[in-house]
């Protein structure tokens, strides 16, 4: 059990406020340990993140990320454990960062490709009942490599890696049945339809 000293808070170890802040849940222990360790954290931050902002902003979101975390962490070392969790956090965002950047990027040049023909228009844009139903038809048509990319990449908004991870297929492959099946899908879809 942890005891109260009669020291003053700055003078406490970081085990000595990191079992304080465990057992009393008082948020003013926790705000010392981390604010000692806020400069490493930051420069960390801006070795990642190259900006003031971003680095400002993630060390406020790992402060109260692991306010609430702490308690399920076996910690040996305040410091050592820190820079890992931060090191980690950093590059999490970065892939989660250049994850939706890839996903913007590949949507607007599937877009290019979809609204050629202005007959053609990207389903979830479509509100024509016909057309709708002419889409479905011709994606079931595709080959299932085709279908199942077109299906995970615009209606599940799923990017190039995640369809592949979850075809267990190259991104390569995931790019070449999502341009096939859009050839298709438009030559399919230029053809008379009769409900």
């Amino acid at each position: 059990m942890f005891r109260l000293f009669s020291k003053d808070i700055k003078h406490y170890s970081d085990q000595e406020l990191l079992e304080a802040y465990r057992e009393k849940g008082d948020p003013h222990f926790w705000a010392e340990l981390y604010t000692r360790y806020s400069h490493l954290v930051y420069g960390v931050c801006m070795k990642y993140f190259k900006n003031p902002d971003d680095a400002s902003d993630a060390v406020m979101n790992i402060y109260e990320k692991l306010s609430q975390d702490i308690h399920r962490h076996q910690i040996m070392k305040f410091s050592t454990w820190l820079y890992v969790i931060t090191r980690n956090h950093c590059l999490m965002e970065l892939r989660s960062r250049k994850s939706q950047d890839r996903r913007h990027e590949m949507w607007q040049n599937e877009q290019e490709i979809f609204m050629e023909s202005q007959e053609f228009l990207h389903p979830v844009d479509e509100e024509d009942e016909l057309h709708t139903q002419q889409l479905k038809l011709c994606i079931e048509q595709l080959r299932a490599e085709q279908k199942s990319c077109i299906e995970l990449f615009y209606y599940q908004n799923k990017c190039y890696l995640e369809i592949a991870q979850h075809l267990k297929i190259e991104e390569k492959k995931v790019k070449s049945h999502l341009q096939n099946g859009k050839r298709n899908l438009k030559i399919c879809m230029e053809r008379p339809y009769e409900a």
